[in-house]
């Protein structure tokens, strides 16, 4: 008798702020579940983009979004609307088919909370996702004091949850130290990194506007891709903009401190320096290769000191773009290791900036497959879905 196929398993994703391919935003999961086999999967999403404040309707089944409060600031508003998505997306995976797997994403710890109950109630494998370390990033940005009654009881509840995690995936490899020194045994750990797909980084001016024709370019066409807040230290790459009058300057997305940064760029008459709105995923692998250099920034905090695994630093590789680069680590040892950028310190942005305008078009150009290289090779989302295939099936076979 011919064996049946098996069926198909199923995960259950918590991320309160992931987004669909056809929205600007984290579209880690749905890129990395989408090339799994042998499992389906439906990711549970706030329907408010916090950036844009507005709701968004996705496409397709894949996503369950639900209500959550909005904020402006990082204070007690932002508390409320973590609250609100970890009591609304467990209550929204209670209706769910019985899913095998729940996969509970950070950055904030109460998603990993609702995840932790649904995989209770559900008879299901946790696996705990860390994209941020919490709640040490929330001290290392001086909004948590260390040792404060708040910080003692987040730092418990982290170390509860990862006892209780039948796996923790981390995004940096840097990171294992630090689980360790709380508790963790290695062998529950597994590095699953932030990626991109070369592939999809090509140009389609067919389809897309082309990013030259979006803002009028002199000198080279420098890109920064992101989000605009604290973390991202954007107020010290004005400062280098200021210097380098002959270049042009573009940053693409949104965030807390956007309109500051537009007021400050008006306010010192900074014509070489553009801001455009937020694109979806989809539009800025189709426009991001037509940059000449790829900026990556970080304001500086303890917290990267420990390890960073930055989506924008692969997204500029995968499009065939030399970036600079100011993050010490691991970006900065992907940069040196491909040949592909430059790593300056902060204070040096405008010098490092300008060393890689001065090169020729063929230096860049080359830098720009050597980096692409490396990502085909070692971050791409395929390599990553392997990974996380082989943490999915393990962790349901050991059952």
């Amino acid at each position: 008798m011919a064996e049946q196929p098996r069926e198909p398993r199923r995960v259950l994703v918590l991320n309160h702020y992931a987004k669909p391919l056809s929205h600007a935003g984290g579209t880690r999961h749905v890129e990395l579940f989408g090339r799994l086999t042998g499992w389906e999967w439906r990711i549970i999403a706030a329907r408010l983009d916090h950036l844009t404040r507005r709701e968004y309707v996705p496409d397709g089944p894949r996503f369950v979004t639900v209500s959550v409060t909005s904020y402006t600031r990082n204070d007690h508003r932002r508390v409320l609307s973590w609250i609100s998505y970890a009591r609304n997306a467990f209550l929204a995976g209670l209706r769910q088919p019985r899913p095998d797997v729940v996969y509970a994403s950070s950055p904030h710890i109460l998603t990993p909370v609702a995840g932790w109950a649904l995989a209770r109630l559900r008879r299901a494998r946790l696996v705990l996702e860390v994209r941020d370390l919490w709640p040490e990033a929330v001290v290392s940005t001086g909004y948590l004091r260390r040792g404060s009654p708040t910080h003692r009881m987040l730092r418990a509840l982290e170390r509860w949850l990862y006892r209780r995690a039948d796996r923790i995936v981390m995004v940096a490899h840097a990171w294992e130290s630090y689980f360790v020194e709380a508790g963790v045994d290695p062998a529950k750990l597994e590095w699953v990194s932030n990626s991109a797909e070369p592939e999809d980084f090509r140009l389609q001016p067919e389809t897309y506007r082309p990013l030259r024709t979006r803002v009028p370019v002199r000198g080279r066409l420098f890109v920064f891709a992101g989000s605009h807040g604290p973390i991202n230290g954007l107020d010290r790459l004005l400062d280098a903009v200021a210097e380098l009058p002959e270049h042009t300057f573009v940053l693409i997305g949104d965030g807390h401190d956007k309109q500051d940064l537009v007021r400050r760029a008006t306010a010192e008459g900074l014509s070489n320096l553009h801001f455009l709105d937020a694109v979806p995923k989809e539009e800025l692998r189709g426009i991001l290769g037509g940059a000449d250099i790829g900026i990556h920034v970080l304001a500086d905090s303890p917290v990267y000191r420990k390890g960073a695994s930055p989506n924008k630093l692969y997204d500029y590789l995968a499009a065939g773009l030399p970036v600079l680069n100011n993050c010490p680590g691991e970006p900065e040892d992907i940069l040196m290791s491909s040949g592909s950028g430059l790593t300056v310190r902060t204070g040096e942005l405008a010098a490092g900036l300008r060393k890689l305008a001065d090169l020729d078009d063929g230096t860049l150009i080359e830098m720009g497959r050597r980096g692409r290289r490396y990502i085909e090779q070692h971050r791409s989302r395929t390599v990553m879905a392997e990974r996380l295939q082989r943490v999915l099936d393990s962790v349901t076979s050991a059952r």
